[in-house]
C-alpha cells in the first residue's frame, strides 16, 4: 500500500464566548475571516448578529470556518473536496452554531483560470459542490451550514460510496 496525499484542509474554530471579540480576532487573523467575520458577527458584541442568531438553531456557540480545501491537480474535478470535507464538517462541528465558507479559488497557478469567465465557473462550481452538501447562500460570498440540518447527514452515505468508488478506480490506475 502507498501513501498519497490528495491535498490539504485548512478550518478555523471561532469560540465566540471565551471573553475575546471573535470579530475583532477574525480580522486580525486574515482577510478571508474577516471577510466572514463582517456578513455574520456583529462588530460591537463579536456574537452572530440578530439576524444570523434567528437564521441559526442554538447547538452550541462556536463558529466553525472552512477557509481552505485544495486538492491537488490530479483530484480535482472528482468531487474528493466535497467528499473530505463533509467528512471533516461532520468530525468538527459538534459544539459549533454554524460552519462557514466563502468559496473561491485558492490555486492561481492554472493558467486558464487567468480568464475571468473561466474563474467565474470554477467558482459557481465549487459553490455548487458546497450546496450540495448542506451550505446555503447567505450574503455576499458567504455560504452557512447549520449543524442541525439533516442534508449533511443525508449527503455523508452517498459521498463515502463516492469515495469507495474513487478509491477502487484510484487503486486500479496504480497497479496498471
Amino acid at each position: 500500500m502507498s501513501d498519497s496525499t490528495a491535498g490539504s484542509m485548512t478550518f478555523f474554530r471561532v469560540h465566540l464566548d471565551r471573553g475575546r471579540n471573535a470579530y475583532a480576532a477574525m480580522e486580525e487573523e486574515s482577510e478571508d475571516l474577516y471577510e466572514i467575520a463582517q456578513v455574520l458577527l456583529d462588530p460591537a458584541t463579536g456574537y452572530y448578529t440578530d439576524e444570523v442568531g434567528e437564521l441559526l438553531e442554538y447547538s452550541g456557540s462556536a463558529l466553525l470556518v472552512m477557509d481552505r480545501v485544495t486538492l491537488r491537480e490530479e483530484w480535482r474535478g472528482r468531487g474528493l473536496g466535497m467528499i473530505l470535507a463533509s467528512e471533516a464538517i461532520f468530525r468538527l462541528m459538534p459544539g459549533c452554531r454554524a460552519v462557514a465558507c466563502s468559496p473561491g479559488v485558492s490555486d492561481l497557478s492554472a493558467d486558464s483560470l487567468r480568464n475571468e469567465a473561466e474563474w467565474d465557473r470554477v467558482t459557481a462550481k465549487i459553490a455548487r459542490g458546497w450546496e450540495r452538501i448542506g451550505f446555503l447562500p447567505y450574503r455576499d460570498t458567504v455560504l452557512v451550514l447549520s449543524p442541525t440540518s439533516l442534508v449533511l447527514e443525508e449527503q455523508r452515505g452517498q459521498l463515502r460510496r463516492r469515495l469507495v468508488e474513487l478509491g477502487a478506480a484510484w487503486s486500479a490506475a496504480t497497479r496498471a
